[in-house]
C-alpha cells in the first residue's frame, strides 16, 4: 500500500510539472513580448534572419526598421548587424542589414556587420565576443517579440546587460505573429535554460542542425 502511494506522489510531482515548466516558459516569452522597458545602451543589435540575394526579408526588415527608430531616438550610439550566410548565398544576413541602415540614412561608421552566426546562440556568441573587444556591455535587441526572452536571457548569460525593441511591423509582429510563435519560442526558451545553458544547443535552424540543408 505504501508503494502504491509513492508511486501515486511520484506520477502527481511529475504531471505537476508537466503542467508548471511549460506554463512558465510561456509566462516569460509572453511577458518579455509586452512589457519591454527601454533605457539607453552602448549598442543596438539586429539579430539576423533571411535575406533574399541582398534584399532584407520581410522579417529582417522589420527588425531594421525598429533598430533605427531607437538609433534615431538616441538609445545608443551604435549598430551591430548580425548573421551569416546560408550555403549558395552571395551575401549575408549581416551584409545587407548594414546595406539598408546605410541606404536609411545611418553613418557607415556607426554600423558595423558581423557576419557570423546560423541561429541566435551563434549570433549572440559572435556579438557578445565583438562588445567586449569595444569595452561595452549593454545591448538592445531588436528581434521579434516573442523571440526577446530567449534573446536576451543568452545575452545576459555570456555577461551582457540587454533589453530588447521588438519588431513593431511585419509577419512577426505582435498583431500578426500566431499562437504557433508563441508555442515555438517557449520550447526554444525551455531547451535554452535546461540544455543550451550547460553546452546543449539545440539550433534555430534544424534542417542547418540536421545537415538537410
Amino acid at each position: 500500500m505504501i508503494f502504491f502511494k509513492l508511486i501515486r506522489r511520484i506520477i502527481s510531482g511529475l504531471v505537476l510539472l508537466a503542467l508548471v515548466i511549460p506554463s512558465y516558459a510561456a509566462i516569460q516569452v509572453w511577458s518579455a513580448a509586452h512589457n519591454q522597458l527601454l533605457r539607453k545602451a552602448d549598442v543596438i543589435v539586429v539579430l539576423g534572419a533571411a535575406q533574399l540575394d541582398g534584399r532584407p526579408s520581410e522579417v529582417l526588415a522589420a527588425r531594421l526598421i525598429e533598430a533605427k527608430r531607437i538609433y534615431d531616438a538616441g538609445l545608443a550610439p551604435l549598430i551591430i548587424t548580425v548573421g551569416a550566410g546560408a550555403p549558395g548565398d552571395r551575401t549575408t544576413e549581416a551584409a545587407s542589414s548594414r546595406r539598408w541602415l546605410i541606404t536609411h540614412a545611418i553613418k557607415p561608421s556607426q554600423v558595423i556587420a558581423l557576419e557570423l552566426g546560423r541561429d541566435t546562440f551563434g549570433s549572440t556568441q559572435a556579438y557578445a565576443k565583438k562588445m567586449k573587444s569595444l569595452s561595452i556591455k549593454s545591448v538592445i535587441i531588436s528581434t521579434d517579440p516573442f523571440h526577446c526572452r530567449r534573446a536576451m536571457t543568452m545575452a545576459n548569460d555570456l555577461g551582457l546587460v540587454s533589453s530588447c525593441s521588438s519588431a513593431k511591423t511585419g509577419p512577426n509582429s505582435r498583431n500578426k505573429s500566431g499562437i504557433h510563435y508563441l508555442f515555438r519560442e517557449m520550447g526554444a526558451y525551455l531547451a535554452y535554460i535546461t540544455m543550451g545553458r550547460y553546452g546543449i544547443h539545440i539550433s534555430d535552424r534544424l534542417p542547418v542542425a540536421m545537415g538537410l540543408k
